[in-house]
């Protein structure tokens, strides 16, 4: 398989829109959109939900993000094994109903959970599971819609969110090229302004082995639009390696504290491991830079350490400068070693004594 370089990935970003999510500017040239993920976290206490609002915003994050459903507008209170959570996950033998109960965020909590985000500084948005959703996050007037990786086939809600008029960001996980094609025209067709596409390994945790990130350059080359990253990995690594490969917004799930338990707990993050993971983020940007050669600030103190041609012992005034009279030593008060040759043969013009730098003006 190739392997993109970093200098491609970085000039490609240049040419994707940016848009605005709130107060914001997003994409490239901007420091990455870090949204926490609040989910099913809160265990229907709205104090905690509140408290991981001001939490989030003091670990570094941007946004802080809810789900909107309930539990019928997910799927059916029926026990068939087709309506039951099998397959080696977290949530294996939960019918589907039961942990939707558990998880949904009751809606007459988002105003507050909105008024507690502006307080703290930070952006409010959901994720809307069906028309009803998008029309009530519409009267809250949130600056953006979130399309989840298992909704990104349901292309009428993908439309509905579209027509309010406000950026859609859609995660990919599972999607093939054709889905996401057919996601992408119809948020475009129903009149989304702008769209960002998370990559996205909709397992919970994800394995890092099957992040496969080189896939957000191709993204960027093939719809070009904003890529990001919705990460269920349990480390940093995959965030900050997205970061350097051009991804401009990052979701991540969110918690006070895993012992607390809940659907989401095993896989969302604590207050200083997002701490961490903003921090570690803010740091790869500030190394990446722009192009440059030559010594930065800091270093032009060292050029003075740099070899130069030395003199290494007494020259008489009107002697001949030999190869034992100028060695190539540190520091650098002297002519560029490359001048040595041009200089030996030549007559100094005054006497020279060990220690000396040699420079243009002593020796014709």
């Amino acid at each position: 398989m190739a392997r993109m370089c970093s200098c491609t990935v970085e000039i490609e970003m240049q040419a994707l829109p940016e848009l605005r999510i709130g107060a914001r500017l997003v994409g490239h040239g901007h420091p990455m959109f870090v949204i926490a993920e609040l989910s099913a976290n809160h265990g229907h206490d709205l104090g905690r939900a509140l408290e991981m609002v001001r939490v989030a915003a003091a670990s570094g994050a941007d946004a802080i993000k809810l789900q909107t459903y309930t539990p019928d507008s997910m799927t059916l209170a029926v026990d068939r094994p087709e309506f039951r959570v099998s397959g080696g996950t977290l949530w294996d033998g939960r019918t589907l109903h039961d942990l939707y109960e558990e998880a949904a965020t009751p809606w007459d909590w988002h105003a507050e959970l909105q008024r507690a985000a502006t307080d703290a500084g930070i952006e409010f948005f959901s994720t809307p599971f069906d028309r009803a959703a998008v029309d009530f996050l519409d009267e809250l007037q949130t600056p953006v819609f979130k399309i989840a990786s298992f909704e990104l086939v349901d292309l009428d809600l993908i439309r509905h969110a579209a027509s309010k008029g406000r950026p859609l960001i859609m995660s990919t996980g599972m999607a093939s090229v054709d889905e996401i094609d057919e996601a992408v025209t119809a948020a475009r067709s129903a009149g989304a302004p702008d769209i960002v596409l998370l990559r996205c390994n909709s397992s919970y945790p994800a394995s890092p082995s099957e992040m496969d990130l080189l896939t957000i350059h191709d993204m960027a080359q093939r719809w070009g639009l904003p890529i990001g990253l919705s990460d269920h990995t349990l480390t940093p690594t995959a965030s900050i390696v997205a970061n350097v490969l051009g991804a401009c917004v990052l979701e991540k799930h969110f918690i006070l504290d895993r012992n607390d338990g809940g659907p989401d707990a095993e896989f969302s993050l604590e207050p200083h491991e997002l701490r961490s993971t903003v921090d570690a983020i803010r740091e790869a940007e500030a190394t990446l830079g722009w192009v440059r050669y030559g010594p930065s600030r800091s270093e032009e103190k060292s050029l003075a350490f740099r070899r130069s041609l030395i003199v290494v012992r007494d020259v008489a005034a009107g002697a001949t400068i030999t190869a034992d009279d100028v060695r190539v030593l540190r520091p650098g008060h002297g002519m560029a070693p490359k001048y040595r040759d041009d200089v030996i043969g030549k007559r100094a013009v005054r006497a020279l004594r060990p220690g000396d730098g040699l420079q243009p003006d002593m020796f014709k």
